[in-house]
């Protein structure tokens, strides 16, 4: 997926209630009860469907390092569907959601400010507003990009800005060269 992508899914999935299944058979088990059949879950882990009865019936039980990876990918995204939609609504209406970011930032300003970019690492606490633009373009399959462009514009407010107490000729924040992202609800 993508850096923005990926950390509001960990962040979504910190609101599980149980763990998902661990071993190859489990995760193929509830794959197929998810999929109603081994032929659509055969088909979307691109293996044989033979294969993927034998997981089912644990007469193979360690899939290659590929099909492990996929296999957890497809059971994490389809895991407790409820509770990850709770979740989100949540911070979408009244939690909001902090962004744990370090990255280059800077803004564009009026002529004679310091408008330098620079390494800043920030925890900030976005309102729900920006946590529900975030998750909506998730959901509509928004781009790593446009995920950036969201998350700059809620820095842009919350902490250039103050929400308008300062900074009100502020153009554009930069957000770019991020070497650490985490979100949390």
């Amino acid at each position: 997926m993508s850096l923005f992508g990926d950390g509001l899914e960990a962040a979504v999935q910190k609101a599980f209630t149980r763990p998902a299944p661990k071993s190859a058979g489990a995760q193929m088990r509830y794959l197929v009860k998810q999929l109603k059949g081994t032929k659509a879950v055969a088909q979307m882990l691109r293996i044989s469907q033979r294969t993927v009865e034998r997981y089912v019936k644990d007469q193979i039980k360690k899939p290659r390092p590929d099909l492990a990876a996929r296999l957890e990918r497809e059971v994490k995204k389809r895991w407790q569907p409820q509770i990850r939609a709770k979740a989100r609504a949540k911070a979408a209406s009244t939690g909001g959601i902090v962004i744990d970011a370090r990255a280059r930032m800077g803004y564009t300003a009026p002529i004679g400010s310091t408008d330098q970019d620079r390494i800043r690492h920030l925890t900030v606490a976005l309102p729900p507003v920006y946590a529900a633009r975030l998750f909506d373009a998730q959901e509509q399959g928004a781009s790593d990009a446009r995920l950036q462009e969201i998350a700059a514009e809620a820095l842009k407010e919350v902490y250039f800005q103050d929400g308008g107490r300062r900074a009100g000729s502020l153009e554009e924040v930069r957000f770019t060269d991020i070497e650490h992202l985490e979100f949390e609800l």
